[in-house]
């Protein structure tokens, strides 16, 4: 245990500011969302699949960049690929998006609660104090992926403003976990 903190300090976390860009990409929409409820809801899907296509291409690249850093890497490859896909199959076929767009985010948000929930008990294993902290926004966020995947017509109209507290949430985890990222980096120099 010891030796994997040893080993991530001393070679530390290279780019930690990419989580922190697709955190603030994620908060971004959320407000963006909840602020433009009456928009149009193909806008709103046009904008998610960018959000996915891009938020997975610097996801990957992340991983990618850090493999040799992160014991548990593979992950966020895995979510990066999974976020890109979805981009992808929403860009291909944007009247099949907008009807599933709330089963989509659903699981999107799920994924990446759980994941963020798993990366809390792995900064506690670290040491880190406030990892309860990003365990509370993970368990936020697996609440608002099973709001979504519950039943969408319950969410109706108010699905924009359900996705729109989803996307800050898991943002403001993405922005949590880099500055915890950028804490390790410069504990290492």
């Amino acid at each position: 245990m010891a030796h994997e903190f040893v080993k991530k300090v001393n070679s530390t976390v290279k780019h930690w500011y990419i989580p922190l860009i697709v955190g603030l990409l994620f908060i971004g929409l959320g407000i963006w969302t909840m602020f433009n409820p009456v928009a149009s809801y193909l806008g709103l899907s046009i904008l998610f699949t960018t959000l996915f296509i891009v938020g997975g291409l610097l996801e990957i690249s992340f991983a990618i960049l850090n493999k040799n850093e992160l014991d548990h890497w593979g992950w966020e490859l895995a979510n990066g690929i999974l976020s890109f896909v979805i981009g992808m199959i929403m860009a291909m076929k944007p009247e099949i998006s907008l009807t599933t767009l709330p089963f989509y985010v659903g699981f999107v948000i799920m994924f990446r609660s759980i994941m963020a929930i798993s990366s809390s008990i792995e900064l506690k294993k670290y040491g880190v104090m406030d990892w309860g902290n990003l365990m509370t926004i993970g368990i936020f966020g697996l609440i608002f992926s099973f709001i979504l995947l519950w039943n969408p017509l319950f969410a109706g109209l108010s699905i924009v403003v359900w996705t729109g507290m989803a996307f800050i949430t898991i943002g403001g985890y993405g922005v949590y976990f880099s500055l915890k990222l950028k804490k390790l980096h410069n504990l290492a120099k």
